[in-house]
């Protein structure tokens, strides 16, 4: 039996890396001639959650995922989604079995790809640039696999650390954030040759947790051309009611019952229709503080389509969101033309898409909230003059510039790589 030499598997490996790097600059260069100066790339996305389109989280990583093909990218994909099974460009993997943790991350409606080294070499060996949408077991192998082939990575910061502590009780304990912060950057964006920001918040944070100046990029994850100003007929029941709409999934830090419970507050109680647009584990608790604080509550999971009619024949929209890294749903509420009350938390992006004061609330604080929606719903004439005024300022998180500033970032990254 024939016993592979150490130092011979080394070079081998080494030579193999060499020419699949080769192939990818004669493949890029072959691109230029054929299309001009942008070339068209390999790039393999890394997904540790997908699922469905349900959180801002997946939503970004597809509109990622369909912009690049867009702009003529061959998009590789690995996920645990086994909906997506034999479709061309998806590689799927298992499900990572977190024991007693399961019916925990199952509540909030998330499941964890696996790590499978097999798939991950397959899908990035003769790619040309790997890029990594979360921080856990798929995207750190998949980095280690990226470093031996000598491929260059990129790494969207997509989840806050008290986005994952609040899953385990200890959103509150700042050490269990900043530990979380550190595995990020230890295992994930010290490896990655460019970090893409969806605010400066997020990176002001990380940076200011991590002690470490990284090299990165803001690019806002964008809103989806459907999310645009209009107006919508009420429903029938719902043309005597004054609508307010919140967007989000229902778990601790979206504190839905801060919002419930201004409501309640409010001197026009009687006369509003809240709709909270989502699911999660917190839904029977808002359920149950809506019918003891009798307000007219619906929650509704709607699609993309209903959501943008809701919004639209919605008259004003509440964020009580506590933790925020960017929250595209409150974007895509003022981009579809409704004046945004937001909570004033210093663990949210959100807080900075508010004009003035008016536009804020201190974070949760319901009497401050019903002072704020008794302040819209008695001045019409002003919430339809702000209203325009925040469709102009929306003009920037325009998704197919942003698109555009992701591609730059990868083919930036994948040249500057390259060349060393």
């Amino acid at each position: 039996m024939l016993h592979t030499c150490p130092i011979l598997t080394v070079a081998l490996a080494q030579v193999q890396c060499i020419i699949l790097s080769k192939y990818s600059i004669d493949r890029l260069r072959s691109a230029r001639v054929a299309g001009g100066e942008k070339p068209n790339m390999i790039i393999t996305v890394i997904c540790d959650v997908l699922g469905e389109e349900n959180n801002g989280t997946t939503i970004a990583c597809m509109n990622l995922i369909r912009g690049l093909k867009k702009r003529g990218h061959t998009v590789r994909v690995v996920c645990m989604d086994k909906d997506k099974m034999g479709r061309e460009g998806y590689y799927i993997v298992p499900e990572l079995n977190l024991g007693p943790l399961n019916p925990i991350v199952h509540l909030n409606g998330v499941s964890i790809a696996r790590a499978d080294k097999s798939i991950l070499e397959y899908a990035i060996r003769d790619c040309d640039l790997v890029h990594t949408a979360l921080v856990f077991s798929l995207a750190r192998c998949a980095i280690k696999i990226a470093k031996k082939y000598n491929k260059p990575i990129t790494s969207s910061f997509h989840c806050q650390a008290e986005n994952f502590t609040a899953h385990i009780g200890l959103k509150d304990f700042k050490l269990a954030n900043e530990l979380a912060y550190y595995s990020y950057y230890s295992g994930v964006y010290s490896k990655s040759d460019c970090i893409h920001y969806p605010t400066q918040f997020i990176r002001d944070v990380f940076e200011g947790v991590t002690k470490r100046r990284t090299n990165g990029v803001v690019i806002s994850n964008g809103v989806n051309a459907i999310f645009t100003p209009g107006k919508a007929d009420k429903p029938s029941e719902l043309r005597n009611k004054f609508v307010i709409i919140s967007v989000g999934r229902l778990s601790s830090e979206k504190n839905h019952n801060v919002l419930v419970r201004a409501v309640a507050l409010s001197k026009y109680k009687n006369t509003i229709h809240l709709i909270i647009a989502g699911d999660g584990p917190r839904k029977g608790c808002v359920k149950h503080i809506a019918k003891r604080k009798g307000v007219d509550l619906e929650i509704n999971f709607y699609s993309r389509s209903d959501l943008v009619n809701a919004l639209h024949f919605a008259d004003l929209y509440v964020h009580p969101a506590e933790v925020e890294l960017e929250s595209i749903a409150c974007l895509e509420a003022i981009c579809s033309g409704l004046v945004p009350i937001i909570a004033d938390s210093q663990k949210s992006a959100a807080r900075y898409f508010a004009l003035d004061d008016r536009s804020l609330f201190k974070n949760k604080d319901s009497r401050d909230l019903a002072k704020k929606i008794d302040y819209w719903i008695e001045h019409p004439k002003e919430r339809e003059f702000q209203r325009e005024q925040y469709i102009k300022s929306s003009m920037r998180f325009e998704q197919e510039q942003c698109m555009d500033a992701m591609e730059r970032m990868m083919i930036d990254t994948y040249e500057k790589h390259m060349a060393c």
